[in-house]
């Protein structure tokens, strides 16, 4: 079976939310062997904020950071767990975290 449309003019769609692509593109890279053009400045160890963090809090997110490089990235409910976990002895914290970087 064939079915035959009427004829058809193409129509042309124009979004006017449409951001300008010159407005919104990366800048292009610097040539090999240019310094790089950075979005931001690199920070100045001058102006860190001397803010010492709790050893617990320390803890939490070193085990964060070394379950995720193990490749098991913490879910939301897991949380309580790594509170607790944090809570224990530094000398504790410190084996969990060796046996974990182990694993990689």
């Amino acid at each position: 079976m064939t079915v035959t449309l009427g004829h058809h003019t193409p129509q042309t769609f124009a979004d006017p939310y449409a951001a300008d692509p010159a407005e919104t593109a990366w800048p292009a890279p610097a040539a090999h062997g240019q310094d790089m053009d950075y979005l931001l400045p690199p920070p100045n160890p001058a102006e860190r904020l001397s803010v010492l963090i709790d050893p617990r809090d320390q803890r939490r997110l070193d085990l964060h950071a070394v379950l995720t490089a193990a490749g098991i990235p913490p879910r939301p409910g897991d949380r309580e767990a790594i509170d607790q976990l944090s809570a224990l002895p530094a000398s504790i914290n410190t084996t969990l975290q060796r046996w974990l970087h182990h694993t990689t």
